[in-house]
């Protein structure tokens, strides 16, 4: 069977399991059996397949169709403009948070020199991405998971950010090193009730400490304001990822620890998703 056939066997295995992106997710596994770049696919797509690809690939494709994130079958994720590394242990990067990046890039040009606290960091991927993209910028990131600080310390490596970012294993609570100029976060949001009804691939296989929002879904969220109105300096910014339907009493939370705000942010679905605020 040859590359095309193959990528469009598995699609159609996928969309009757009503998978959301069948085809690209067949492609992407295929590249991984392979070790090849799209280019490659597309080039040589009447190739034959060894028996031994085949079987390897086949082995994806039944294991995807369980439910599993392509994300951890192919160990990596494309976020802002990198490739950050993937596992079980953090929460797979969604395009939504790249609005954070966004709106901080907006905020301070390329001069300006920062220190950046990132909480709930995991993969890295939210902090790496902006120093990336801002070089006078130094970077803190802290998580409760100490998997997670791994992750983020090995994509630190690839990024060669290593020189500029510290990752601290911490309860946010139990953490007191430095002011910063900047703080994001993009903590657990969704309540306890709800964390059941979300697509498999998330509720099976994503560490449900990154997604636990506790009871009300405003928990970790409370915790993270509290801290970050202490550890942040006069007038430096807080930008901070919110469920849809959370603005109202957030923004009172932020207002009850004298953060002024500066704007909420939609997502791509048009829904709440991130607010900036001021400390004063």
């Amino acid at each position: 069977m040859n590359i095309q056939e193959t990528i469009t066997k598995a699609a159609k295995l996928l969309e009757r399991n009503s998978f959301k992106t069948p085809y690209l997710d067949s492609e992407l596994l295929l590249l991984k059996v392979l070790n090849k770049d799209k280019k490659y696919i597309i080039l040589n797509s009447k190739e034959n397949l060894s028996k031994k690809n085949l079987n390897n690939f086949n082995t994806l494709i039944c294991r995807r169709k369980k439910g599993e994130p392509v994300a951890h079958l192919i160990n990596f994720k494309e976020f802002w403009k990198q490739r950050y590394f993937i596992n079980k242990d953090v929460l797979i990067p969604r395009p939504d948070t790249e609005i954070l990046v966004e709106e901080t890039l907006k905020i301070y040009d390329k001069e300006k020199k920062l220190k950046v606290l990132d909480i709930g960091t995991g993969s890295g991927c939210l902090l790496l991405s902006i120093l990336k993209e801002r070089k006078n910028f130094l970077g803190i990131g802290v998580d409760i998971s100490k998997k997670a600080i791994n992750v983020a310390c090995f994509n630190a490596k690839i990024q060669q950010l290593r020189n500029r970012v510290k990752f601290y294993n911490s309860d946010i609570d139990k953490f007191f090193i430095g002011k910063y100029d900047l703080i994001l976060s993009n903590p657990p949001y969704i309540k306890n009730f709800d964390l059941k009804y979300l697509d498999r691939d998330v509720a099976f296989y994503e560490p449900k400490i990154a997604l636990d929002g506790g009871s009300d879904g405003l928990s970790k969220i409370t915790k993270v304001i509290d801290k970050a109105s202490f550890l942040i300096k006069k007038n430096g910014k807080f930008i901070l990822e919110i469920g849809c339907h959370q603005r109202n009493e957030i923004v009172e939370k932020l207002k009850n620890k004298n953060f002024y705000i500066n704007k909420i942010i939609k997502d791509y679905g048009k829904k709440d998703r991130c607010i900036i605020s001021t400390k004063i």
